[in-house]
């Protein structure tokens, strides 16, 4: 579904992709993990069409993504950190991206998590007036709104309650058991064990790792994926 073929990228001096090349296919929950500054933000803006690679190339459904942006309607994504106007309300948020995407019928939206959120009572307060939690829950609602056929979720709990990330978890493996693609940002790989079917782990812009968590588990015989992975790192003297 989304393919990566070769992509580099840099920033001056900095190599911030060096030749990455990754397929993600659909009914994957897949955690895309590793220190800061290892590239992982700058592959997410790439597929997103943010960030223009020096080399290489990234196809959505066997197309370039550079001469075909309207792959975009097809993902949705949640921002680790979401910036809305101060001034508008909740609900206005939400009508004014249903404007955009022209998708104002209820029947074409989910809005599951608007109801399971409680984001409903909600929807006259302003943006600049909530918490760090509240608009996470706004991000995430807006990720799921359009039922992308792609979901793409940076840090996607922090800040959040147990019970809200909770209601998050649920929602993700029931999109992914639905045969949507998930790819998922974290440092905290102990929310993720019970989601992710594959780990993606990124260091100094190059793939260190590409494996099913099941075979990751197994060759470990760590349980959880943190444990696994460090193990991992560890035998490739990382």
């Amino acid at each position: 579904m989304i393919i990566a073929t070769n992509v580099s990228k840099k920033f001056g001096r900095y190599t911030a992709l060096d030749n990455v090349s990754v397929t993600c296919n659909r009914g994957e929950c897949i955690a895309l993990t590793g220190p800061n500054g290892s590239g992982k933000t700058t592959l997410i803006k790439s597929i997103l069409g943010m960030v223009v690679p020096d080399n290489g190339f990234i196809t959505f459904n066997g197309q370039n993504i550079l001469h075909h942006w309207m792959y975009r309607e097809q993902i949705g994504y949640m921002p680790q950190i979401g910036r809305y106007p101060e001034n508008m309300s909740i609900g206005q948020v939400f009508a004014m991206m249903k404007d955009i995407r022209c998708k104002a019928k209820s029947s074409d939206l989910d809005e599951s998590l608007i109801h399971d959120f409680g984001l409903g009572v909600l929807m006259h307060k302003r943006m600049g007036g909530l918490s760090g939690g509240t608009r996470q829950k706004v991000s995430a609602s807006l990720a799921f709104l359009f039922n992308p056929a792609v979901l793409i979720l940076d840090e996607p709990t922090a800040g959040l309650d147990p019970l809200a990330a909770s209601v998050l978890q649920k929602k993700i493996l029931e999109v992914k058991d639905a045969g949507r693609l998930v790819l998922i940002t974290s440092h905290v790989l102990s929310e993720l064990d019970d989601l992710v079917t594959q780990v993606l782990y990124m260091q100094d812009g190059k793939i260190r790792l590409h494996q099913n968590t099941d075979e990751l588990r197994e060759a470990t015989g760590e349980r959880r994926l943190s444990g696994a992975i460090a193990q991992i790192m560890k035998n490739m003297g990382t």
